[in-house]
């Protein structure tokens, strides 16, 4: 067979297997709308009441050092707005709402004391004294439990916090609740057989992502002003897209991973994961970021004033067209062009389109990532790290009603035991093709060059919907691979009433550079949108 004959036999098997892929979606999605129908008439997130669930967490700690709000009334109003929503949402899994209250008033007590620290101390050593946050359950909060959706650790409490969390309490921040996850964090669903499934606070027939998913869906509700999220492949990013939020997965390297369940089980996975902030409004995650990072906050110039005009623009409409991925929708592409047409008037930015043909690699690129050595993977994690599951034995119990695990986590325990296997030939190459790629990125993008790309080829799927498309989190997943910062940046709503947006990457420590970036895109797109008022 000839060169030209193989490559058109390869053209005409991923144009089947497109339109296979893409009839299974119609097939799936009318089943889901069926599904709907039966049970009746989607629901949305209840109006804002409480004019103080506007505030950016900048501005609540501004007014709370200056006395113009007190930590416990912000407090109440965040536990008021959870307990509105939660019955609708379900997306917190424990609270410490009376813990939380009593802490709010010990910081309201020093500030009405002789010996109140001064508002240039606290802005500067305490910049988030008296602000609630919220966290998913899969990072560790003292005396909390850390499930991470697995049903054998539903008892676990954790006795010290995570160094992310240790670090917001050192700034003044005040742990109020935990949010839902996917089982163990491998999924963009946040569904598991502990605490149910999680809804779209936009309309309840859809997905709010994963696995930091409970925390997206808390977030665009107006029911914490700040949240810290993880993410392997998405985790923060696929949320922060799916309920109209701002996201962040900060460089490589840069907060500490230290508590979070699971925790990486190899370098290369260390590398893939990252721990950053979720929040309605841009201004935030300076804040929040420059916290978490600790010392190595030195490292991104986050104080540093960014001159947008002087930014390198380029981006990308997709992927090039990977199998098996579903094609980016028409309203997300227009979105990308009018941000490139805002650029281009506001700032003289003409961005330039790229080509990158690696990133049609981006699914094998990540697994290769993701490999384990000495079969500690998915299948080992589901038992708790206590040894192998039976998987075959486990889909029998799922089909009898008696297993303990989803039918997507079982099927990433199968998928990975046929996968790329850990020094394999296939395994080595697809590592050296991750540096190579990475290498074009950081010839591209230098230190003052950012790349725009979807986030996700769609808005928020309805329920179950990833089931028959698992590989469209490529597109965040491939950012992680390179290490590089990303920012999760909402542009409005579809047609349909549902977030849609683009994801900001720039170079390696250039996180102010997404930053900037997101905050300007806000002004000019109006960023979070939030429900119903009443005044």
């Amino acid at each position: 067979m000839s060169v030209e004959e193989h490559t058109r036999g390869r053209m005409q098997t991923r144009q089947i297997l497109g339109v296979f892929h893409r009839m299974l979606e119609l097939i799936v999605r009318g089943i889901s709308l069926l599904v709907a129908f039966i049970r009746g008439p989607a629901k949305s997130q209840p109006p804002i009441k409480d004019l103080t669930l506007l505030y950016s967490a900048t501005t609540l700690a501004l007014k709370i050092r200056n006395r113009q709000l007190t930590s416990e009334d912000v407090v109440t109003s965040y536990i008021e707005r959870i307990k509105e929503i939660q019955p609708i949402l379900n997306c917190v899994v424990a609270e410490r709402f009376e813990k939380a209250l009593k802490e709010a008033r010990i910081c309201d007590e020093l500030l009405k004391s002789q010996d109140a620290p001064s508002v240039e101390f606290l802005a500067k050593e305490k910049p988030l004294f008296g602000i609630p946050f919220t966290t998913k359950d899969c990072i560790a909060v003292e005396n909390m439990q850390q499930t991470a959706g697995l049903v054998v650790r539903k008892n676990i409490v954790v006795d010290k916090d995570a160094e992310a969390i240790k670090l917001m309490k050192s700034a003044g921040a005040i742990p109020l609740a935990l949010t839902n996850v996917s089982e163990l964090a491998m999924w963009w669903e946040s569904s598991n057989c502990l605490f149910g499934i999680t809804k779209n606070p936009y309309n309840t027939r859809h997905i709010v992502g994963g696995s930091s998913g409970g925390e997206g869906c808390l977030q665009a509700a107006a029911g914490s002003p700040v949240g810290i999220g993880s993410d392997i492949g998405g985790s923060i990013r696929m949320p922060a897209f799916f309920n109209g939020i701002f996201g962040h997965k900060p460089s490589k390297g840069i907060v500490s991973n230290d508590g979070q369940y699971p925790s990486a089980q190899s370098y290369d996975q260390d590398q893939l994961l990252a721990i950053g902030p979720m929040c309605r409004y841009a201004q935030d995650l300076t804040l929040i970021l420059k916290i978490i990072a600790d010392k190595n906050a030195d490292l991104l110039k986050l104080n540093q004033k960014v001159d947008i005009s002087k930014i390198k623009l380029y981006y990308m409409e997709d992927d090039g067209g990977q199998y098996l991925i579903s094609p980016v929708d028409p309203e997300i592409k227009a979105a990308m062009k009018r941000v490139v047409n805002y650029f281009e008037k506001a700032h003289k930015i003409k961005a330039t389109k790229l080509n990158i043909k690696m990133l049609k690699k981006s699914t094998a690129l990540w697994l290769a990532n993701m490999a384990c050595k000495d079969e500690k993977d998915f299948s080992y994690e589901l038992t708790n790290r206590k040894g192998q599951l039976n998987i075959w034995l486990e889909f029998i119990k799922w089909m009898l009603f008696m297993s303990n695990h989803t039918l997507i986590a079982l099927f990433t325990a199968m998928f990975e035991k046929f996968g790329i296997k850990h020094g394999s030939e296939k395994h080595v190459r697809l590592m050296q093709q991750s540096k190579d790629l990475y290498q074009e990125f950081k010839d591209i993008l230098g230190e003052d060059g950012v790349f725009l790309y979807p986030t996700h080829p769609t808005a928020a799927p309805m329920h179950h919907e990833p089931l028959c498309k698992p590989f469209n989190f490529s597109y965040t997943a491939i950012i992680n691979v390179l290490g590089l910062p990303a920012t999760a940046c909402p542009l409005g709503l579809n047609k349909q009433g549902l977030p849609i947006g683009i994801q900001v990457v720039a170079g390696l420590y250039q996180d102010h550079l997404t930053f900037a970036i997101a905050e300007e895109l806000e002004r000019g797109f109006g960023g979070w949108v939030p429900p119903a008022i009443v005044a």
